[in-house]
């Protein structure tokens, strides 16, 4: 084992299992021991464009050597990050949008909740501090993230919120929201919520829910924040999952596939509303004392432009709506074998989760499950404890969906077998 300390890992299992990529290409994996696997899940949500493109790391190659970063705080920025911001502001579903970069989710969420704090104290309602997140939701692992995410077991051992001014509710209860709005609107800041809910176990919304959340924030003058992290560009679909739902949000974090990973990079689309007293109108003292030491790294930006060069014209948004059927009867396949229970997908995008019964029982299934998985050529990982996670690269072909789904099905054979 390497002395290398993994991501939501049990360092105390890892000794044995660790996989050590070197290259891939597509949506293949190749690790140090030549073993190649299909990837199933886009890394973590992010490498959309596929592996191995090479006019991406030529891009950032060219511009590391003409300027690698520069700081963006005051004054001072960069060719690609303000050509970036552009394309950003005109690819949002935000009217007249601008943009702030960080280096990932995480960053793009606690810049967000610090915005719409700072947002209402500027305008002169410092009392408006609450953000109410959802069961399920995942906002990352800043402070504030791990404040507002709606799954358990990531609160635990931290003695509870980092910040207090949090609440959570069901995650499709707009009844309890309602009633929460209209008893505490003067302190409610904002609503944050992924259009579908991701690492909490891919749940699409119901049709009624983000029109009723946009109808309630407006109703009530709380601003609407989607978490596109994940969603955004094209993994529903649409470039924006927010177009998809007919979410109207003030604030949009987004993340994952601006680079496909090909370098850090995550941001806030924010629009008129909330940018107006720090940029438009002539507030006193008006400024969002705010910033990274990479916010609008130019080699970043290089990637992103590139990036999204590659999704315009190889037409990969629709590429995902097209896959979307083929992915949904692919892994509807494995609805009969032993253990699984409920079957998510919307988009690329799935969830295989197993029988809450046998979970109960079982805690460590799905993680057997996933090393089976490996053995059989595929590499995933396991969902709020509960699913296997599906979302891979946009170029996927139909025909290796259905290899991802067999060495699934085989997995979940082998494991079944051994426990009879």
């Amino acid at each position: 084992m390497s002395r290398f300390w993994h991501g939501f890992a049990d360092m105390h299992s890892v000794a044995t299992d660790e996989v050590v990529i070197r290259s891939a290409e597509g949506v293949w994996l190749e690790d140090v021991d030549g073993r190649r696997y299909l990837d199933s899940t886009a890394a973590l949500w992010y490498c959309n464009v596929g592996y191995g493109r090479q006019e991406i790391a030529d891009a950032v190659a060219a511009q590391l050597v003409r300027l690698p970063a520069y700081s963006s705080f005051g004054a001072y920025t960069s060719e690609p990050t303000v050509a970036l911001a552009e394309r950003l502001a005109d690819l949002s579903p935000i009217p007249n949008a601008v943009v702030f970069l960080g280096s990932g989710g995480s960053d793009a969420v606690d810049t967000a909740a610090k915005l719409v704090r700072r947002y209402w104290d500027v305008v002169g309602r410092p009392e408006k501090r609450v953000i109410v997140s959802r069961e399920f939701g995942y906002h990352g692992m800043h402070g504030w993230g791990t404040s507002l995410v709606g799954i358990g077991p990531m609160k635990t051992g931290y003695g509870g919120n980092f910040i207090d001014e949090v609440v959570n509710v069901g995650v499709m209860d707009v009844e309890t929201l309602g009633a929460l709005f209209a008893e505490r609107a003067g302190e409610i800041a904002a609503f944050i919520g992924e259009p579908v809910v991701g690492a909490g176990g891919v749940i699409p919304p119901e049709p009624h829910y983000w029109p009723e959340v946009t109808r309630l924030c407006r109703e009530h003058d709380i601003l609407l924040i989607a978490d596109e992290v994940i969603t955004g560009f094209g993994r529903t679909g649409w470039l924006w999952g927010s177009q998809r739902y007919g979410i109207e949000p003030d604030l949009i974090t987004f993340a994952k596939g601006v680079t496909s990973g090909y370098m850090p990079l995550g941001g806030v689309l924010v629009g008129e509303r909330v940018r107006a007293p720090f940029w438009d109108d002539d507030v006193p003292g008006a400024v969002f004392r705010h910033g990274y030491t990479y916010s609008g790294h130019a080699g970043a930006a290089a990637a992103a432009m590139a990036n999204l060069d590659i999704i315009e014209r190889e037409g990969l948004v629709a590429r995902v709506a097209s896959l979307e059927p083929a992915l949904d009867r692919a892994v509807r396949r494995l609805e009969g074998a032993t253990g699984v229970g409920e079957v998510r997908t919307v988009g690329l995008t799935a969830a295989v989760a197993f029988e809450p019964s046998l979970l109960a029982a079982d805690p460590g299934l799905p993680e057997r499950v996933v090393s089976a998985a490996l053995r059989h050529g595929v590499a995933s990982r396991v969902l709020r404890g509960h699913a296997l996670h599906i979302s891979p690269p946009f170029v996927i072909t139909e025909a290796e969906i259905d290899t991802m789904v067999d060495g699934f099905a085989a997995a979940l054979e082998d494991v079944a077998a051994a426990a009879r």
